[in-house]
């Protein structure tokens, strides 16, 4: 008998696998039937069948797997079947855990959705397990500067700050304060200084949960972790004992931008002062601070001064009245983000951030530094007040002569007693200043003598500074005045309610407003840019048109001296040509369109999507005289607007397609060369894609400060503490939003082509090169920048890097100096793919 059951269990397991392997044979050739059918959902239940029951078949099926998937996912996700999504790439994951390629894609789907700390979990992976994995690095790269801002490593860097914060701490440990709170640690490094100044019991809490997981890393690498508590949390939902066990006597800071108040600090002190910490101790007592509590920041004082900057201004202010021929009506006027918060419901930052010592063209002082206002960290009632009280009037005399286009603003953070720092643009520092541009006047020149007005308060977390004005030295009223104005007189009534009419009437009517970006302000400033299209549309269309067809419009839009209206209506009385297609697909608020009106019958494309925006362009249009059919908004013809790139008619072909290639932050825009792909498809004979062709250019460089914002540095400026491999983790080879002519570095090389971009002749391109540099000056290169020429055509460029351009500049960081002699020669090797550019040394 029991040969007999030995022989019954074997058949049996015979039959089981023959069985198994029938059902996967037949649940592969379904699957293969359902991909030819387009059914990836049944496609993928299948291929989930197939690897559940015969894992040997991972590798050979792979590829094939990862396409169902794939496929599925995006008809999900259109569906937004999100959860039966992430679902999908779970059981992948589970099969496949070291797949760089699917955890790059559910950390697409991740971003896109934004989660932005899950993604960059995943695209993090992804570059661990493949290094050389191109889409993943970039994507993390993408991703990181989102995680991680890049003001980490500068702070970090920043030797001065941290010795002043260490001191400052050991003098409140050694004087009794032996509990510690440190609200938004970051890396963890004033936590740390705390411990080792002697503090019993250190308490840190962050909200990010990439800083949290950062800082929980440094801690435990600088053995730490059983010391100091770390708590994934906003300080405002902290409470005793359930997080802490009891008040603590001294909490620690850093929650402070280039405003002072930005990262919430006001708030977070009242609620520490109110729940978590001991009470403050009395004025004029002696004795031990043990039983008390304090802040470190004790107190900020700051600063503002009001100047000239043209660089600001080009940035916030429309200066001209017409571009490339095009006139801008007084009845459209522009403004920045930061001129429409002020009459804005919605939190919106009042300021921008520069560093004025590096600003393009530098800036003149106008008046001398004033006094703003102080804040008392250690003071409840204070910190009460701040958001209740009423806004202020304050005053500036004025010294220098000029145009008024800025108030700047920096503080001194009072530590202690003893320890102090400065963001003043005077000094060498990690802060930035911030930037309350002048906008919505009708006069912004000044002279010694005069008087620059203003209203400041602290509102949604935020220092305002806004009805920024000047009164001439004949109104002979000094504006903290104001109040008692009535009593000066009827000219100074008068110079009070014209100033109060430039400051407010504009905004209170903002009918005719149109807030922009400051890039895109700085783009309609920028001259030559649409001087050099308007010329390459005009030839285009020229080839493309009889000549009889141009004789009542020339490039400028004057021709026989008939108006442009009056052209077009006589040349319908014989035969109307039919007009030339141009589709704008710019990114943000672009011209271009009613530039390309002027050129002749043309129907223009924008692709413009804010309705502001479409109203303001309308507007310029109606100015013009354009017949109403020359400008239309192409995403109102579009069924599907995530397909931009398709014909303007189903019998009709564009004569130029205009294409966004450099993002104004440096880099190359984002699938660009598939735009390109699509719509050489989409050009009638003899039409042209904008630009035809890049040249990417770019020096070697010996840079510290490029150094000093991409990675830390070891662990001297850190006083010893090991931080710098964890957050170097996020560090990424290249640097954006660069201003070239101001970048403290000394060049080692001249410019040369490292590479080109054709989208129109797509043959010409080379996803890498090797390009050869002569070194002219020796050194350590460090970086090495990069910029681009930008060819609408042969005869038409415009260079990325110029005094009028919109765009910054980038630089690729090199991870380790490299030492040149003059007369030698380094070989770099430049890589592009899909938007990312990658320049590495070839040793």
């Amino acid at each position: 008998m029991p040969n007999s059951n030995a022989k019954f269990h074997c058949n049996n397991r015979g039959g089981q696998e023959a069985g198994r392997r029938e059902l996967v044979s037949r649940s592969l050739q379904s699957a293969q039937h359902c991909l030819e059918d387009q059914d990836f959902g049944t496609a993928y239940a299948h291929y989930l069948l197939v690897l559940n029951l015969a894992p040997e078949l991972k590798t050979s099926v792979k590829e094939t797997f990862q396409f169902t998937l794939f496929k599925w996912a995006e008809e999900l996700d259109s569906l937004a079947r999100i959860q039966d999504l992430f679902n999908c790439y779970e059981q992948a994951l589970e099969l496949y855990p070291n797949d760089e390629v699917i955890c790059n894609s559910m950390g697409e789907h991740l971003f896109r959705m934004g989660f932005r700390d899950e993604a960059a979990g995943y695209f993090h992976k992804a570059v661990k397990l493949n290094p050389d994995f191109a889409d993943a690095k970039e994507n993390f790269y993408r991703v990181a500067n989102w995680l991680v801002e890049r003001w980490h490593f500068i702070m970090l860097n920043d030797t001065k700050r941290n010795l002043t914060y260490l001191k400052a701490i050991e003098n409140a440990v050694r004087s009794g304060c032996k509990s510690v709170l440190d609200i938004g640690t970051g890396t963890g490094i004033l936590s740390m200084f705390a411990k080792k100044a002697g503090a019993s019991f250190v308490y840190a809490c962050e909200l990010s949960k990439t800083m949290y997981e950062l800082a929980r890393d440094v801690v435990a690498a600088n053995n730490m972790e059983r010391e100091i508590k770390l708590l994934h949390l906003k300080s405002l939902d902290l409470e005793i004992p359930k997080h802490i066990p009891e008040r603590v006597s001294l909490v620690v800071t850093e929650t402070v931008d280039a405003g002072l108040f930005g990262e919430g600090i006001v708030e977070s002190l009242i609620h520490a002062w109110e729940h978590l910490l001991l009470p403050p101790k009395p004025k004029n007592q002696d004795g031990s601070t043990r039983d008390y509590g304090r802040v470190i920041p004790a107190s900020a004082t700051i600063f503002g001064m009001a100047v000239e900057c043209k660089e600001i201004r080009r940035h916030h202010r429309v200066g001209t009245q017409e571009v490339a021929g095009v006139r801008l009506p007084n009845s459209v006027q522009f403004f920045s983000p930061t001129y429409a918060s002020a009459g804005s419901e919605e939190t919106v930052e009042p300021y921008t951030t520069e560093k004025l010592s590096r600003i393009p063209g530098g800036y003149i002082p106008l008046t001398e530094p004033c006094q703003v206002m102080t804040v008392d960290f250690n003071n409840l009632q204070e910190l009460k007040s701040l958001a209740a009280r009423k806004p202020w009037k304050l005053s500036l005399p004025v010294t220098e002569g000029g145009m008024l286009d800025a108030v700047v603003v920096w503080f001194v953070l009072q530590l202690d007693d003893e320890h102090a720092l400065s963001t003043s643009p005077s000094e060498e520092t990690c802060w930035e200043q911030a930037v309350y541009p002048v906008q919505g006047l009708l006069d912004y020149s000044v002279k010694p003598g005069d008087t620059v007005s203003m209203e400041v308060c602290c509102q949604d977390c935020y220092l305002k500074i806004q009805k920024i004005s000047p009164l001439t030295s004949e109104c002979g009223m000094d504006v903290s005045e104001r109040e008692d104005a009535l009593s000066l007189g009827n000219e100074a009534e008068l110079c009070h309610a014209l100033a109060g009419l430039q400051t407010t009437n504009k905004r209170d009517g903002t009918g005719g407003g149109c807030v922009l970006e400051s890039t895109e302000i700085a783009l309609l400033n920028n001259g030559p840019y649409h001087q050099c299209f308007k010329a390459a549309m005009g030839k285009v269309l020229s080839s493309l048109r009889p000549r009889k067809d141009l004789q009542s419009m020339d490039v400028d839009g004057h021709g026989s001296g008939m108006h442009p209206q009056e052209g077009q209506t006589k040349s319908s009385l014989d035969v109307a040509p039919d007009p030339l297609y141009i589709l704008d697909v710019s990114e943000g608020f672009s011209i271009l369109p009613v530039i390309a009106g002027k050129l002749g019958p043309v129907r223009a494309y924008s692709s413009i999507e804010k309705e502001q925006h479409q109203a303001a362009l309308s507007v310029i249009s109606e100015a013009n005289h354009f017949p109403k059919e020359t400008l239309e908004f192409w995403l109102s013809h579009l069924e599907d607007e995530s397909v931009v790139l398709q014909r303007p008619k189903s019998d009709k072909l564009w004569s130029i397609i205009i294409l966004d290639v450099i993002e104004t932050s440096g880099l190359i825009q984002q699938e660009v060369m598939e735009k390109a792909a699509i719509s050489r498809c989409l050009l009638h004979s003899g039409g042209k894609i904008f630009p035809q062709y890049v040249l990417v250019y770019g020096m070697l460089v010996e840079s510290q400060s490029l150094l000093l914002e991409s990675a830390v540095q070891g662990t001297e400026p850190t006083l010893g503490f090991n931080i710098a491999p964890f957050i170097n983790q996020f560090k990424v080879p290249v640097r954006v939003y660069l201003d070239l002519s101001t970048l403290p570095c000394v060049p080692l090389s001249k410019p040369v082509e490292l590479l080109r971009l054709d989208l129109m002749n797509p043959l010409l391109n080379s996803s890498s090169r090797e390009v050869k540099v002569q070194i002219c000056k020796s050194g350590q290169v460090t970086a090495i920048p990069f910029w681009y020429h930008i060819h609408l055509d042969e005869d038409h460029s415009l260079n990325t890097s110029d005094e009028f351009s919109h765009w910054k500049q980038a630089a690729v960081v090199l991870d380790e100096p490299i030492h040149v002699q003059v007369g030698a020669e380094l070989v770099l090797d430049v890589q592009h793919h899909k938007s990312n550019i990658s320049i590495t040394v070839k040793r």
